[in-house]
């Protein structure tokens, strides 16, 4: 019997453990799709030829860091993924590429037949960092999900195996709420020990964490945010020296686009433009106010371009 019981033990254990290990799974895979998809909705491409998908191009320089942008006899003007290799021209340019895709096509290239477009200033993908990100917040999700099932502050009842029955039948009575429970006269409750396993409830400090979080991964990505304390009344020019780093991000992985854009448009005699996807009404409804642009009144305020820069609306 206590062989069996030991069995069942460890096949409980084991289960929740695969289940638990499947829920981290799905909430990292969550919020790493997530990122992607801001990521992704970041910039919009206009001129491009019907032949150059913009999700692929960006798919590329988000997770290799990379695209290069070539024309192919047959198929026109495509941009696929990069593998550079071979010299390096004094600026640190590969002169040697190789365009490829998943389906095994592959074409190589040099610095006189493509173009290079690189993620950022840096040339480093995107990826590494949603990751990172998709991770911490993944956890603190999982921190949530342990402390709100917590708060069902389950009662462990110690007594012997003889009285389990009419502990059974207590319980029974205290989770109806029953106003008077009554114990027959052989009733020992001496013998009962019964332990509060209440946990503090901690999980509105941890979205407030997790929303902190989030919020610098939106900045590395150069997105705008709200990361503003609600209870402070902030004006318009608090919120843009706190959004610095964010625009300069975003410069970043704007400068690296367009150069390559206006090598493209050279070489390939196309009329191809890059921009940010505006994000304007979002910085009107955040810069609002009528008291020196606070934020949380009504009223006219102040807008933001493309780049960050501020324009009287």
């Amino acid at each position: 019997m206590r062989r069996k019981h030991c069995r069942d033990v460890e096949r409980i254990s084991a289960r929740a453990m695969r289940d638990s290990a499947e829920m981290n799974q799905i909430s990292y895979d969550v919020y790493l799709n997530l990122l992607l998809e801001i990521a992704l909705s970041r910039v919009k491409y206009e001129g491009l030829p019907d032949s150059v998908d913009p999700r692929y191009l960006e798919l590329q320089l988000i997770t290799n860091g990379s695209a290069i942008y070539f024309r192919d006899e047959v198929l026109g003007d495509l941009c696929l993924g990069n593998m550079s290799g071979g010299k390096w021209d004094i600026y640190n340019v590969p002169t040697r590429r190789r365009a490829f895709a998943a389906n095994g096509y592959q074409k190589e290239l040099d610095k006189n037949n493509s173009v290079i477009i690189f993620n950022n200033m840096l040339r480093t993908p995107d990826l590494l960092g949603l990751r990172l990100f998709a991770t911490r917040l993944a956890q603190l999700d999982r921190v949530i999900d342990v402390n709100v099932s917590a708060q069902k502050t389950p009662v462990v009842i110690c007594a012997s195996e003889q009285q389990r029955l009419s502990m059974l039948q207590l319980y029974k009575k205290y989770e109806g709420n029953e106003p008077f429970i009554f114990g027959n006269k052989n009733l020992n409750i001496e013998d009962v020990k019964v332990l509060n396993t209440e946990a503090p409830y901690v999980s509105d400090k941890i979205h407030r964490l997790k929303c902190n979080i989030y919020n610098d991964c939106l900045s590395s990505l150069g997105v705008t945010n709200a990361a503003v304390n609600k209870a402070e009344r902030v004006n318009a020019a608090e919120i843009s020296a706190g959004m610095g780093g964010t625009f300069a991000i975003r410069n970043s992985m704007m400068n690296a686009r367009e150069q390559a854009v206006e090598q493209i448009n050279k070489m390939f005699d196309q009329n191809i433009n890059v921009e940010w996807n505006n994000d304007n009404v979002w910085a009107n409804e955040l810069a609002g106010g009528k008291n020196n642009g606070e934020v949380y009144g009504n009223g006219g305020g102040i807008m933001q371009d493309n780049r960050g820069g501020e324009v009287l609306s």
